[in-house]
C-alpha cells in the first residue's frame, strides 16, 4: 500500500467515526422549561400601551364628528 492511500484511508476511518457519532447530543445541553424571550411585565406594558392607543384615537375620533 502507498503512503498516500494510508494516509487517505486513514483520514476516512477518522471521518467515519465522526458520522457514527452525529446526532449524540447529551441531554443537558438541550434547554428545558419554557423561558420567554419577553418577560410579563414587559409584555403587559406593550399591549396596555397598544390598547391604550387605539382606545384614544376611537375616542378622539369620536369626539371630531367622524374625521380624522
Amino acid at each position: 500500500m502507498t503512503t498516500s492511500r494510508r494516509l487517505a484511508d486513514r483520514k476516512s476511518a477518522k471521518f467515519q467515526k465522526n458520522i457514527l457519532k452525529r446526532g449524540g447530543v447529551p441531554e443537558t445541553t438541550v434547554k428545558k422549561g419554557n423561558t420567554y424571550p419577553v418577560g410579563p411585565i414587559v409584555l403587559g406594558f406593550f399591549v396596555f400601551i397598544v390598547i391604550g392607543s387605539s382606545i384614544f384615537q376611537i375616542i378622539r375620533t369620536a369626539s371630531s364628528g367622524g374625521t380624522a
